[in-house]
């Protein structure tokens, strides 16, 4: 499965050690800065964005997490991304600017057949190649190519139908779509690390800290931090025993790349009802297995580590405020 977020990884490393609640509220405030950066063409914002995806970079360093481990998990969301690049590409065209490319398309008969003898030999080779997502990126660009050689080397008499246009890229869809492409994979990388660097009980107990002082209106925090730690670990195991249960109907014949539309739903409905039953038998399992601990839902409990901030917690805190505050100053006050 390609969905990493969720995992734990243990390590001996710089954020390892950290305190889980300066690792909750860093990761927090690093989202924030970097939706807060505004989307334009503007040079102190690109140079915001690249920074901070490079800072995101340079925070799996210091988790001593192989890179591309943590990039695993972006494989899942390759066609939501190259789609919404695609379409900001497309979209995003000011009257006031010129075009960095203007490259005359058509799209008749024949284009249209080679796209779909493309798509056919993209679908046949793709359960036996390596690399797909590189793969994946070769077929797009080939989509374009492709019409692109119909209208230079096809006479134009040789169409039978044809709908010629122009395929202009402006630098505003090109900077605008970097930047989400930018977005996208500085916040999952970010959310990634604070899963495969935090334990189940750090977590919870991480939660239960930052929200104790909603108790003051008797908001039950200890219910919601259990809640949202479970959950986050429920994910990757739901996608082992998903796996699992692919590769038993595999073996039993199915085929879940090449089948039919009606046959990929029965499939699916096969697939999503011994998920839903091992769902609810772990659920059921872990509920006794806590109850047995003496888990009790609203008694106090001593905890088994007593966190403190030592001056790494109070650097690596102060480095992300002083990001905050330069974004906010070099937006609102310059």
């Amino acid at each position: 499965m390609n969905i990493k977020i969720g995992q734990y990884i243990a390590g001996n490393s710089i954020l390892h050690k950290l305190d889980p609640r300066i690792k909750i509220m860093s990761m927090i405030l690093l989202i924030v800065a970097i939706f807060l950066v505004p989307i334009n063409l503007e040079p102190k914002n690109i140079i915001w964005m690249i920074s901070l995806f490079l800072f995101s970079l340079g925070a799996v360093f210091l988790s001593g997490i192989r890179i591309g481990k943590v990039l695993q998990g972006l494989k899942a969301i390759v066609f939501l991304m190259t789609f919404t690049f695609i379409i900001q590409l497309f979209t995003i065209q000011p009257v006031d600017e010129t075009a960095i490319l203007d490259q005359p398309m058509t799209l008749s008969l024949i284009s249209v057949i080679g796209l779909v003898l493309l798509t056919f030999f993209y679908h046949y080779l793709k359960p036996k190649i390596k690399f797909r997502t590189t793969w994946f990126f070769t077929y797009v660009i080939l989509i374009f190519v492709l019409q692109w050689l119909v209208i230079m080397y096809v006479p134009s008499y040789d169409l039978v139908f044809n709908f010629d246009y122009n395929f202009k890229v402006f630098p505003s869809g090109l900077i605008r779509g970097g930047f989400i492409f930018l977005r996208i994979i500085a916040v999952m990388v970010i959310a990634s690390l604070l899963t495969f660097t935090t334990s189940t009980i750090e977590l919870n107990d991480g939660l239960e800290s930052l929200m104790k002082p909603l108790r003051v209106i008797k908001v039950p925090t200890y219910i919601f931090s259990m809640m949202i730690s479970l959950t986050l670990r429920s994910i990757p195991t739901l996608l082992v025993e998903t796996d699992k249960i692919m590769k038993a109907q595999t073996s039993r014949g199915a085929d879940f790349n090449e089948s039919t539309l009606r046959q990929k739903i029965r499939q699916i409905i096969a697939l999503l009802i011994p998920v839903f039953v091992i769902s609810f038998d772990r659920a059921d399992d872990l509920s006794n297995a806590m109850e047995a601990r003496g888990y009790i839902i609203g008694e106090p409990r001593t905890k088994l580590d007593v966190y403190k901030i030592n001056y790494k917690d109070i650097i690596i805190l102060s480095v992300v405020i002083l990001i905050i505050i330069g974004l906010l100053v070099t937006r609102f006050a310059l």
